[in-house]
């Protein structure tokens, strides 16, 4: 493993943590993938508000529409089988249909751009308000015409996934769930990913949880809904590591995967642009595709009624970012897109110079706390606070033993200034200095912010 990459590895969960903390979220789980191994796997907070449980990187989460890249490497294997094509109508393997919905092509559905309702006439199973669709409800709905014409433009449908599932079911003669467990999340080499509730009982389970609004605090929501026939769209459970292990195989140049070169790269391809979005984003055949920078990725989102959740794989780089969240206002999205910049960061800066090790760490002051964060030949003054914390960051340039000059920084903040460390009677650092304000460690600070003003 490369030095950037190793010192990345060692700051991003620090970041992370601290992030769950001022947030106040009640959870999140991270996993990295570096060539299809697991190289980072931690949690944070709590898998359960109520009991008080830790979150474990053990811990199962709802990881909703990550479940559509897995229905979608399930037709490409059916494909490279050739049981079907692409351009097969869905209405060959699935009958009942409206006939402008059987008319669409495998291909539309898998692109969310078949012109398909998002989730019916009746969302409810959304806000947790009602069950997910069974068989035959979903049937009913495909019954009805497309709100859209085919390949009008990208539209996103859970409905259309479903279809899907129908498709497997009918191509397989087995049911979607039983079918993709064993071709393509045990083939896999996933153990702690099923495509639906329940799991086991000896598996640990994170439940969901409200905002904390409107009631001012969080509630429990469970999260172990059987989602049925919307399965194929958004059943899936699973850990930040089975998908980042998942995601890493579906890159087109990972040397192991259920899939051929050739069917990865017709998943990953552009397929659609995101209208109406500031992001920039598109889809592929199950895939989600972003860029962060000059950093492209693809992957998924997911969003339960409980958990949020994205998993993003750097095509190129070899590397990929699972991020699961067990809240409806999770962050997981910022926090990946927070990653990916740590690791650009990282890697334009390589790994810290021996001279700039001991200046490390997080500090503190009445206002906030800043990272120390050596990378290169300079040390990063970063904001773990904030979703980007080496953004605008100031650097030093380490002069001495203990001893600095701030040799960038805004012209509101301390450029020029000098910047030292301050070391007890055990030799430790227990002091930072940069310019004139004394940073403290977390403890320290609490002990003087009590004297202060606990009266």
């Amino acid at each position: 493993m490369d030095g950037w990459l190793k010192a990345a590895l060692d700051y991003i969960p620090d970041w992370l943590e601290h992030q769950v903390r001022v947030t106040e979220q009640p959870g999140c789980a991270i996993a990295v993938a570096h060539r299809g191994e697991v190289v980072l796997e931690r949690a944070f907070g709590h898998a359960n508000l109520s009991s008080g449980e830790a979150l474990t990187p053990r811990h199962r989460l709802r990881v909703a529409s990550h479940s559509k890249s897995f229905t979608s490497a399930g037709i490409l294997k059916l494909r490279e089988a050739d049981r079907l094509r692409l351009d097969d109508p869905v209405g060959r393997y699935v009958d009942g249909l409206h006939p402008d919905v059987a008319a669409a092509t495998i291909t539309q559905v898998l692109s969310h751009s078949a012109g398909l309702i998002r989730d019916g006439l009746d969302a409810g199973q959304w806000q947790d308000r009602r069950p997910y669709l069974n068989e035959s409800q979903l049937r009913s709905a495909l019954a009805e015409a497309p709100v859209l014409p085919a390949s009008t433009r990208f539209k996103y449908s859970n409905h259309g996934f479903g279809l899907l599932g129908l498709v497997i079911q009918a191509v397989t003669g087995e049911p979607y769930r039983t079918w993709i467990h064993r071709e393509i999340v045990t083939a896999s080499g996933l153990e702690e990913t099923v495509p639906d509730v329940p799991v086991p009982n000896d598996v640990p389970f994170a439940r969901g949880h409200s905002g904390k609004l409107p009631l001012g605090r969080r509630v429990v929501v469970p999260g172990d809904n059987d989602t049925m026939a919307l399965s194929s769209a958004t059943g899936f459970v699973s850990t930040a590591g089975d998908l980042a292990r998942f995601f890493a195989s579906l890159d087109p140049e990972a040397e192991r995967s259920v899939l051929s070169p050739e069917s990865r790269r017709e998943m990953v391809r552009k397929h659609w642009h995101e209208p109406h979005s500031s992001l920039g984003r598109h889809y592929g055949l199950g895939l989600t595709l972003g860029q962060v920078g000059d950093w492209e990725w693809f992957g998924h989102g997911g969003g339960f009624q409980s958990c949020i959740s994205r998993t993003a794989a750097l095509p190129g780089r070899e590397l990929v970012v699972s991020i699961l969240t067990n809240a409806v206002d999770g962050l997981a999205h910022p926090w990946s897109d927070g990653a990916i910049r740590l690791l650009r960061e990282f890697e334009k800066r390589g790994a810290p110079s021996d001279s700039a090790l001991d200046w490390t760490g997080r500090w503190w002051t009445l206002w906030a706390a800043i990272d120390l964060v050596p990378a290169g030949d300079h040390v990063v003054v970063a904001t773990p606070g904030t979703a980007s914390p080496f953004l605008d960051a100031s650097e030093i340039a380490v002069t001495g033993p203990d001893q600095g000059t701030i040799r960038l920084a805004g012209g509101f903040a301390n450029h020029g200034e000098g910047a030292r460390l301050v070391r007890g009677g055990d030799g430790k650092v227990s002091e930072l200095w940069l310019g004139g304000t004394k940073f403290l460690p977390e403890a320290a600070l609490s002990d003087e912010l009590r004297q202060r003003y606990d009266n």
